[in-house]
C-alpha cells in the first residue's frame, strides 16, 4: 500500500462512519506555550476541554484529519531509523458524548476495524493501558474491552503515566488514559529477552502503530487533574512509522515517502543510500522540514521557531558536505518535496523556502573553517572537554549554534561546557547591549525637528512592509538624522521593485488620510495583550509608552508599538515618502533607506 493510499484510506474509513474531515491547521498553533504544532489534537483543544461548541462550528462530534506536525525534541536523533522533525499524523476525535458520541468501546472497535481492513493480523497486536498512578486510577474499563473485542489478557500490557498517560500539549490542558496498540514483527527483529514486549528498549519487534487516548481530565495551574466536564476520544497514527510496517521497511526512509528525494540525492552526490545511511536520512528529513516551516511563513532567525529553521539549514549544511553533496544541489530536493505534498497541501506551491538562500550562503562560506576549527580543538586538547569560551568562540567567529558544537562533539566522545557557553554568551551581550542603545533609540541628538518627523514615519514604514512582506517581518533597527531615516528589519530576501512601490504608496496614503498619533502609558504586559508591537523587551522598564497611529473617524488603527521616542501629533505635515534604496544589512536582514521630500 502507497502511503497516499493509506492516508485516503483512513480518511475514508472515518468518513463512511459518520466523521468529518478536517483540513490540517497550521505547524505555527494559536498556543503560544508551544513552538509547533505537535499533535493532531492541537486544533480541537477548546473544543476537547468543552469551551467551544464542536456541533455549532463543525456539525458533528466525529471528527478525522491527516495533520502536519514538528517535534524538535529528537533533532539530534534524526538519522535513525524512526526520529523526524516534520510528520504527519492520522488522527480521529469524538468530542463530548451524546446518543451520536463514543467512547472508549468505539475507538477501540473502529481500531481494530481499521487495521483489518489493512490486512495487519490481529493475532500479532500487543495493548498497552494506563496502570494507574498517583490519583489516577487503573484504566480497568479499556482493559475489559480489549478482552471483549478479542485480545488475550496476556497480550495486554500495564505501563504509568510516562508511556500512558496523554497530555496535556502546553502546560495546562485536557488529558487522560491511552491504550497503545503495538504490532509484533517477530522473532528476528527482538532480542531473545524473556522481559520482550511491547516499550523494548532493546530491540525492534514492537512498533508502536496507534494511540488511543482517552480524554477524561483537565491539568489545572495547579497541576492537578479535575474531570472533564464532558469526554472525548483522541486518537493518533504515526504516518510514517504506519506506512514503513505495511510497505515492509525497517525504516521510513525507505518507503515511498522518500523515495524520490534519496534517489535525487543519490544523482546529486553519485553515491548510494546503503552506503550513507545517516547523511541522507538527515538531508532528507531536514529538506522536507524546511518546505513546510517556510511555506507558513518561517524565516531564519536567533528565536523561536526562526531558530529551529537556522538549525536545520545549517544541519543540512554540514551533512551534505560529508557525502560531498553540492548543496547549490538543495533547492532540487525541496523541488522534489514540493511535487511530492502539492495535492495534499496545497500551501508548499508558494515556495517560500527562498528565503534560506542567504543563510546557506552565509554559513556555507564559514562551515569549512569551523569544522577545521573544531577539529584541530579536539585533536590538541588533552582532556575531552570543549570550554565555554571556545564553544562560544565557533558561534561568534562561524555561526555555530551551541547544539551543532555538542553534536560534532559527542561524535568523538568530547563534551561541551554549556553553562561556560552561556556565561560567556551573557558577557556578550551585556557589553553589546550599551552600544545597541543608540541603534534602536534612532533619533539622533541633533536632528532636531525632521529627527522627530523620520522617527514617526519609522511607525509608518514599520506597518507597511508587515502588511505588504507579512507579519514574519520586525524592526531590527534604526538610525536617523536630519537628511534621512535607515530602516532595519528582519526578512530573508531582496524586496521586488513592485513591493517596494506597494510600502511606498501604503506609508503616502497614510500621510495624506492625516492620521492621528496618540500616546498611552501601560505595563508591558498590558501593550502586548493589547496587540502592541514590542522587538526590545531586554531594553523596557515595567511601564512603557504605547503609539498608536489611527484614523480618527473610523477608529481603525494602522500602527499600534511600543516606543520610548518622540513623534508628531499629526502626519499631515510630513510630506512626501520616498524609498531611496532597499539592500541587504546581513543575513536575514534587509535595509531600507528613505527621505521625506
Amino acid at each position: 500500500m502507497t502511503s497516499e493510499e493509506l492516508r485516503k484510506n483512513f480518511l475514508e474509513f472515518f468518513k463512511k462512519r459518520g466523521h468529518i474531515i478536517v483540513p490540517s491547521s497550521s505547524l505555527l498553533p494559536s498556543d503560544k506555550t508551544v513552538l509547533f504544532t505537535t499533535a493532531g489534537m492541537q486544533q480541537f483543544s477548546l473544543y476537547l476541554a468543552g469551551k467551544k461548541d464542536v456541533i455549532k462550528d463543525f456539525q458533528s462530534r466525529h471528527l478525522t484529519s491527516s495533520q502536519k506536525c514538528f517535534r524538535t525534541d529528537d533533532i539530534e536523533e534524526v538519522g535513525d531509523d524512526t526520529h523526524h522533525t516534520f510528520f504527519e499524523m492520522l488522527g480521529n476525535w469524538s468530542i463530548g458524548q451524546d446518543e451520536n458520541g463514543y467512547f472508549k468501546e468505539g475507538a477501540i472497535r473502529y481500531a481494530l476495524e481499521f487495521l483489518e481492513e489493512l490486512g495487519l493480523d490481529k493475532n500479532k497486536l500487543y495493548i498497552t493501558v494506563f496502570k494507574g498512578e498517583g490519583s489516577i486510577p487503573k484504566d480497568e474499563e479499556a482493559i475489559n474491552l480489549w478482552i471483549k473485542n478479542g485480545i488475550p489478557i496476556e497480550r495486554i500490557k500495564e505501563y504509568g503515566v510516562k508511556d500512558n498517560f496523554w497530555g496535556p500539549v502546553g502546560e495546562i490542558g485536557p488529558c487522560g488514559p491511552c491504550s497503545e496498540l503495538h504490532y509484533d514483527r517477530g522473532e528476528k527483529y527482538g532480542c531473545n529477552s524473556p522481559n520482550c514486549g511491547p516499550n523494548c528498549d532493546n530491540c525492534k519487534r514492537f512498533v508502536e502503530i496507534w494511540n488511543l487516548v482517552f480524554m477524561q481530565y483537565f491539568k489545572n495551574e495547579k497541576g492537578e487533574y479535575d474531570l472533564l466536564s464532558q469526554t472525548n476520544i483522541d486518537t493518533g497514527i504515526g504516518f510514517e512509522r504506519l506506512a514503513s510496517l505495511l510497505q515492509e521497511k525497517n525504516s521510513s526512509y525507505e518507503t515511498d515517502i522518500f523515495k524520490d528525494v534519496i534517489s535525487k540525492i543519490e544523482e546529486v552526490c553519485n553515491r548510494k543510500y546503503e552506503d550513507n545511511k545517516k547523511e541522507f536520512r538527515v538531508i532528507a528529513d531536514h529538506a522536507r522540514a524546511i518546505v513546510f516551516l517556510t511555506s507558513e511563513g518561517v524565516i531564519p532567525s536567533n528565536v523561536s521557531q526562526g531558530y529551529i529553521l537556522r538549525r536545520l539549514i545549517r544541519r543540512s549544511i554540514r551533512y551534505s558536505k560529508l557525502i560531498g553533496f553540492d548543496f547549490n544541489q538543495f533547492y532540487s530536493l525541496l523541488d522534489v518535496i514540493v511535487g511530492k505534498y502539492k495535492d495534499i497541501y496545497p500551501e508548499v506551491l508558494n515556495k517560500k523556502y527562498e528565503v534560506i538562500r542567504e543563510e546557506e550562503e552565509k554559513f556555507a562560506k564559514t562551515i569549512e573553517k569551523g569544522l577545521l576549527m573544531i577539529e584541530k580543538l579536539m585533536t590538541e586538547k588533552s582532556e575531552r572537554t570543549i570550554t565555554g569560551e571556545e564553544a562560544f568562540d565557533l558561534y561568534q567567529s562561524y555561526g555555530f549554534p551551541l547544539e551543532l558544537v555538542e553534536e560534532i562533539a559527542n561524535e568523538k566522545d568530547f563534551l561541551v561546557d554549556k553553562n561556560g557557553f552561556n556565561e560567556a554568551l551573557k558577557k556578550h551581550q551585556d557589553v553589546s547591549r550599551t552600544g545597541m542603545e543608540k541603534k534602536f533609540c534612532g533619533v539622533g541628538k541633533d536632528s532636531g525637528e525632521m529627527g522627530i518627523k523620520y522617527h514617526t514615519l519609522t511607525h509608518l514604514l514599520h506597518a507597511a512592509l508587515r502588511k505588504v512582506l507579512g507579519e514574519h517581518v520586525k524592526q531590527m533597527g534604526s538610525d536617523i538624522n536630519a537628511e534621512r531615516l535607515r530602516f532595519d528589519f528582519a526578512h530573508s530576501i531582496k524586496m521586488t521593485e513592485e513591493e517596494v512601490k506597494k510600502v511606498e504608496d501604503l506609508v503616502n496614503e497614510k500621510i495624506k488620510e492625516d492620521l492621528i498619533v496618540e500616546k498611552q502609558e501601560m505595563s508591558l504586559d498590558k501593550a502586548i495583550s493589547e496587540g502592541a508591537l514590542a522587538f526590545f523587551k531586554d531594553k523596557y522598564g515595567e511601564i512603557v509608552f504605547v503609539w498608536t497611529i489611527f484614523n480618527p473617524q473610523t477608529k481603525e488603527v494602522f500602527s499600534k508599538e511600543v516606543c520610548g521616542g518622540p513623534h508628531v501629533e499629526t502626519l499631515k505635515d510630513l510630506g512626501i515618502f520616498k524609498i531611496i534604496k532597499e539592500e541587504s544589512s546581513g543575513a536575514g536582514v534587509r535595509r531600507i533607506k528613505a527621505i521625506l521630500k
